[in-house]
């Protein structure tokens, strides 16, 4: 039994006063003459528990605040993009002149119903996090799919900076090949400068250190080299190594989706792309990055770090076994380009071993080891002949016509 029970059938019951009650049972006559005339207006419901909540609340965030952070979810989660706690504090304050703490405004969300709770998920302090110190002083990429509304996929290839997440290039391609990864590349070398090191997965189009053949490097490997660009390639089944450019693109087809006129072409997505890139870099915090900046911001703030490694001795050295065709030729792969060195028909279906370090080509016979051809390669050129090019000559073909 209560001791409000308590009180009231003293007070009823027994007839005794507030004064003798307050002594009897220990409680401040204040208190009982209260409860007295709670019972007398209510009955039995002046024993329901009260809410200690107080009357007014001078703290409390304003109504018009709470729809402000509301409809700023809403506008940002219908556009695609992040609309969580951090990013609405960026938006109120740069957009509006109002200041709430992450945690103020975590609470509206929640009590709003638009937090969903993933007791399951990783903690974030259980990943070891790396971020270059410098910006240009790693760049990642990838490149993944996304489908046109007419039902055709097109690949979409990135590059972002490690440091700052901006980024740097973005486009759609019918596919992606070496070719591509190359000129996007230069691309975004010609805008910002050379990086100091890239880090990729090990896809064929951004390395061949795991090919199965003995085939040359990539476009791209060359082109690093040249450069003096120091290369770096996740281990295989570790996609978290690329993970900021994984996650970008996780963003990206958030906001293409989000999008009312879903792209038909090519040219569209890329119309698309370009207007993201900018609402990207330029228009959105960034949760990761300090004060909750905007990439283009992190991007300028510092010094941008340059190419510092000389790999002059880093040179691509392979052994190819091969044999020489009917018409005197082996063939040899170079920057992801089919070249054909002339041997001479004397040595047809000859088997050879060729020495290859960079440019520089030795033809050799395997079962002999004479020399039978040393050249250094033309990266422009795709046949390298000892005269006239392989085939059957204008004699033999007017013979062959008649």
């Amino acid at each position: 039994m209560s001791k409000a029970r308590l009180v009231i059938t003293a007070l009823f019951v027994e007839g005794l006063k507030p004064a003798e009650v307050s002594r009897r049972y220990g409680v401040h006559r204040a208190w009982v003459y209260k409860l007295k005339a709670r019972y007398e207006a209510e009955g039995e419901a002046a024993f329901e528990p009260r809410s200690r909540r107080p009357t007014t609340s001078p703290r409390a965030t304003p109504e018009g605040t709470v729809d402000l952070v509301l409809r700023l979810r809403e506008d940002l989660t219908g556009k695609g993009l992040d609309g969580g706690a951090d990013t609405i504090v960026w938006h109120l304050l740069h957009g509006h002149g109002v200041t709430l703490s992450r945690a103020t405004v975590h609470r509206i969300l929640t009590r709003a119903g638009k937090v969903t709770a993933e007791p399951g998920k990783r903690p974030k302090s259980s990943f070891i996090r790396f971020e270059a110190e410098q910006p240009n002083e790693t760049w990642q990429s990838d490149f993944t799919h996304y489908r046109l509304s007419t039902g055709a996929d097109v690949e979409v290839i990135t590059w972002l900076d490690d440091h700052s997440r901006y980024a740097l290039h973005v486009s759609a391609h019918t596919r992606t090949t070496a070719k591509i990864v190359l000129a996007t590349f230069r691309a975004a070398t010609a805008e910002q400068g050379c990086p100091a090191g890239t880090l990729t997965d090990n896809g064929m189009v951004y390395t061949v250190r795991f090919a199965t053949g003995p085939g040359g490097r990539t476009a791209l490997e060359h082109e690093l080299r040249t450069l003096n660009i120091v290369q770096k390639n996740s281990r295989p089944n570790h996609p978290t190594t690329c993970g900021k450019v994984e996650r970008f693109q996780q963003t990206m087809k958030n906001w293409l989706r989000a999008q009312p006129d879903q792209p038909a072409t090519v040219a569209e997505l890329n119309t698309l792309l370009a207007a993201f890139v900018t609402e990207y870099n330029t228009r959105r915090p960034h949760r990761s990055l300090p004060h909750r900046s905007t990439p283009a911001t992190a991007y300028n703030a510092r010094p941008k770090a340059t190419p510092t490694t000389d790999r002059t001795d880093d040179t691509h050295d392979r052994v190819r076994t091969d044999k020489i065709n009917k018409n005197g030729v082996v063939t040899l792969r170079y920057q992801g380009t089919l070249h054909k060195i002339g041997v001479g028909r004397t040595h047809a279906r000859t088997r050879v071993f060729l020495l290859v370090q960079d440019l520089n080509v030795r033809i050799v016979d395997a079962a002999t080891g004479e020399l039978l051809r040393e050249l250094t390669l033309d990266p422009h050129r795709t046949y390298h002949g000892t005269g006239r090019p392989p085939g059957p000559t204008k004699s033999s073909s007017r013979t062959h016509k008649l």
